[in-house]
């Protein structure tokens, strides 16, 4: 039985569409919370929502039966597959256009004196497949014309070794070197057919950067603990979305170009990050982004996390995402991606996913990397008021969000800034 192995960053394919990203932003963000939710409840956290669910995405559009009707109910996917490829293709045209607007307005700053850096948004996709296999074309097809992923033939069974070196050194390239050894030792195969790869690499300066002069040691209450610990911490004062949440208070930090932000998600009380987790839904994601604008005194840490390589393998079949995993052995059903023969099927063998994030005074930097491993199966302002004063002086969460859709790029929790 021959494999199929995905490399899956982060995809964004920039291609004109009627469709609107809504559906999509409700995907990325629904299936985000619901993994978030599956991660290590202690310790700094970092997923890539929209990576892992256009890897997924891209992969759900060469299932068939029941492993498609399964996908769609983990993933909260559509069933129409068309429409889950336009909706996509919709909110990636608008990530695209957020790096064109964030272009021109440095450009106008710099008419008038200004000075900062636009946002910097790299996509690069791409198959890479066995030479000789039979893909089906209108799977390439679609995958092509939703998420601009060309194919580039590899010979998986004469040298699975060699590459992924290769696949390895084009991520690490599309990253700007942040994501390295995405597929690690042995992770291909000689019975590998298929790697997609989706790659995003993020830098964006604040609209409004931190004076370096505030940045100051403060204390940090680590892990949710009564003890405190010293962190470097960055403090500005501004007029910035924020909304007072059930249990936490949210504010949105916009970068330049203001269609992208940094949402900041504070537990009201010390130890209660986990609950405030448990009750975030895409509806009150969607609230902070729309939220009114206040004046506030921010204190945030600098962090910056650079978690391992995480195996989502597991998870996702605890999610309910079985079949896909050939579990019971000869369900799965790629029939859409490849001919199912009855010696001669694909299934994922393992989902791998890395970040790189990162904050200070001029913005945020960050990179993302998802893998999955098919292999072979045997069978406007309100009115002047006082000033809030929000302290991130606990663990808590925060994402990259685009703000008129509100899908997040990026989100996670930090618990130990140091």
């Amino acid at each position: 039985m021959n494999s199929l192995a995905f490399a899956l960053l982060l995809s964004l394919a920039f291609s004109a569409t009627a469709a609107t990203p809504e559906a999509a932003a409700q995907a990325v963000n629904a299936f985000g919370l619901d993994l978030h939710r599956q991660m290590p409840k202690e310790g700094n956290v970092c997923l890539s929502p929209h990576s892992i669910q256009s890897a997924l995405g891209m992969t759900y559009l060469g299932a068939s039966g029941a492993t498609q009707e399964e996908m769609a109910r983990v993933l909260h996917l559509p069933e129409d597959k068309e429409e889950l490829g336009e909706s996509f293709a919709a909110l990636n045209e608008a990530l695209e256009e957020a790096r064109k607007n964030s272009a021109k307005e440095v450009e106008q700053m710099k008419k008038f004196g200004g000075s900062g850096e636009a946002l910097k948004l790299h996509v690069a996709n791409r198959l890479f497949g066995q030479k000789g296999y039979g893909f089906r074309e209108t799977f390439l097809s679609s995958v092509k014309g939703h998420f601009g992923a060309p194919m580039e033939f590899m010979n998986f069974i004469r040298d699975p070794a060699g590459a992924a070196r290769e696949i390895n050194g084009w991520v690490e390239k599309q990253t700007q070197k942040r994501i390295r050894d995405l597929i690690p030792a042995n992770g291909l195969a000689a019975d590998t057919r298929l790697v997609l790869v989706n790659a995003l690499y993020f830098e964006a300066a604040w609209a409004s950067e931190f004076s370096t002069h505030a940045t100051a040691p403060m204390q940090f209450h680590v892990n949710g603990s009564k003890s405190t610990a010293e962190v470097t911490t960055m403090s500005q004062r501004g007029s910035i979305r924020y909304l007072n949440g059930r249990g936490f208070q949210a504010v949105t930090l916009p970068y330049a170009g203001h269609d992208l932000h940094f949402l900041l998600i504070v537990p009201d009380r010390i130890s209660d990050v986990s609950d405030v987790e448990k009750r975030l839904t895409t509806r009150t994601l969607l609230a902070c982004a729309k939220a009114d604008s206040r004046e506030v005194i921010l204190h945030l840490p600098k962090f910056k996390i650079t978690p391992p390589t995480v195996p989502l393998g597991e998870v996702l079949q605890k999610m309910g995402m079985t079949t896909a995993f050939d579990k019971p052995r000869g369900s799965a059903d790629f029939n859409a991606m490849a001919p199912k023969k009855p010696d001669d099927y694909l299934c994922i063998s393992e989902v791998f996913h890395k970040t790189f994030f990162q904050i200070d005074e001029k913005g945020t930097e960050a990179a993302a990397a998802t893998t999955v491993i098919m292999g072979k199966a045997a069978v406007a302002l309100s009115p002047p008021q006082k000033p809030i004063e929000l302290k991130a002086d606990r663990p808590f969460l925060f994402a990259i969000q685009h703000a008129e859709s509100g899908a997040c790029l990026f989100f996670g929790r930090v618990s130990d800034p140091r």
